[in-house]
């Protein structure tokens, strides 16, 4: 049965905090998965979740620790000693220890690291650290199951046992040559049904996806969507064998990016949450909204040197507004689609294709709007016939230029080797803000002779 969180079961716990009741805890969280036991911590305070952890067994532990969110998490481990964090690291995977040790001050790190009691495991999350986090090589982890191509069936299921000690799960079995480099995997189904002196490299599969361990995460998660992997070997440049990916990590990466990616075309350019303090916050938030404000003076001044026109024709003024947010979608429209399709790879074409057919769509889209507000401006705000063909003329311009500007700059970015969702979001709003009121004045100015 789900287990679902009450304000009535917090009360409960921290209730036996207070008194402190440990055996009381052990009997109600016991029995809890720990992503619920993470959960609940994050209804505590710190002090409060750092009792819960140093009650509780490292096994379960650590893998509570991975589940919280990564202030929480600094916020607890900055309650416990080194010797203490060890104790958690060396119940988890590698990938996963690489990871918080890479969140502690490297004084820290050194200090952590000398406690934990398995030497090898000590040693992997040591070599995980010289990785880029966005690379396969800052993604994988040690433990998986390897067999040497030259054992026979009955040698390597004797060595697998020992192996599969150490892997939380084994979704892959890897082939390698006596140097260590991969050559292929081992179906299960083989292993079983193969002669016990039959040699491995009569029935393994020689082929195998694999990546580099300077491979791109994004690319990474390419590759496993696109072949449907769970798991993935990593490769140094020699080829040998050093450690592979699985579907969860991958999930993470995905996730990560997703948010990282929602925040900055949100206009917010660093990593927060909603808890984070109000200095972190407005430091985050406060860039975009300046840039956000010096589009709006320009947009007013852009204003101000079409008044002698406005005083003319003053209903030219009411549809500015429209102009504005008509840009403003059209160009986040364009660019939200340009981005998914550079993040998963499904952007096809050169650039000039890309931006012929953006501008089709675009005139078409125009050309509706156009009609409709051609109408409303003619019948409702009783505008001139030239008043409402400038502003139906306008209407279309508009649009075509911010789908060309929402889909240029996406990749202009992305090839300049820039996070292309920067593009999303307050930029391309306030530009097409810009350049749609000069467009929209320019052509009424035209078309009304002014």
């Amino acid at each position: 049965m789900q287990f679902q969180l009450t304000d009535e079961f917090i009360e409960q716990v921290e209730q036996l905090i207070a008194t402190n009741n440990g055996e009381g805890l052990k009997n109600i969280l016991q029995d809890l998965h720990f992503a619920d036991v993470a959960e609940i911590l994050h209804e505590l305070d710190t002090d409060e979740a750092t009792y819960i952890v140093k009650l509780l067994d490292s096994e379960i532990t650590s893998e509570i620790l991975i589940e919280l969110d990564d202030d929480f998490r600094e916020r607890i481990l900055d309650n416990l000693s080194p010797s203490e964090i060890a104790d958690e690291l060396d119940e988890m995977d590698t990938d996963d220890a690489a990871d918080i040790i890479a969140e502690l001050d490297d004084h820290i790190q050194k200090e952590v690291i000398s406690h934990i009691e398995d030497d090898e495991h000590a040693a992997d999350i040591v070599d995980l650290l010289r990785y880029d986090e966005d690379t396969a090589g800052g993604l994988m982890a040690k433990e998986l199951v390897r067999v040497k191509e030259t054992w026979t069936v009955a040698g390597c299921v004797r060595e697998m046992r020992r192996q599969a000690e150490n892997v939380t799960r084994v979704h892959s079995i890897y082939v390698t040559d006596k140097h260590g480099k991969l050559k292929g995997r081992l179906s299960l189904k083989d292993l079983l049904t193969a002669p016990g002196k039959a040699h491995i490299s009569e029935v393994y599969i020689p082929k195998v996806d694999y990546v580099n361990v300077h491979t791109e995460a994004e690319d990474v998660a390419r590759i496993m969507q696109k072949y449907d992997l769970e798991a993935i070997p990593v490769v140094d440049d020699e080829g040998i064998l050093v450690g592979r990916i699985t579907i969860d990590d991958i999930v993470d990466f995905i996730k990560e990016e997703a948010e990282k990616d929602y925040q900055m075309a949100a206009g917010i350019s660093q990593d927060v949450e909603a808890d984070d303090s109000i200095f972190k916050l407005t430091k985050a938030r406060l860039p975009w909204l300046l840039i956000g404000m010096m589009g709006g003076l320009g947009a007013a001044s852009i204003i101000t040197g079409f008044q002698s026109m406005m005083s003319t024709f003053p209903k030219i003024i009411i549809f500015v507004p429209l102009i504005q947010a008509t840009a403003g979608n059209v160009g986040v429209q364009s660019s939200a689609i340009v981005v998914q399709g550079l993040a998963n790879g499904s952007l096809k074409g050169n650039i000039i294709t890309r931006l012929l057919k953006e501008s089709l769509l675009a005139l078409v889209n125009g050309i509706a709007i156009a009609l409709v507000v051609l109408v409303i401006s003619h019948f409702v705000f009783f505008t001139s016939y030239l008043e409402s063909i400038s502003i139906g003329i306008a209407i279309v311009t508009v649009i075509i230029l911010a789908a060309l500007i929402g889909t240029f700059i996406p990749i202009l970015l992305d090839k300049k080797g820039i996070d292309p969702a920067v593009a999303t979001g307050p930029f391309i709003t306030t530009s097409n803000d810009i350049f749609g009121i000069l467009t929209y004045f320019l052509i009424a100015k035209l078309i009304l002779g002014f």
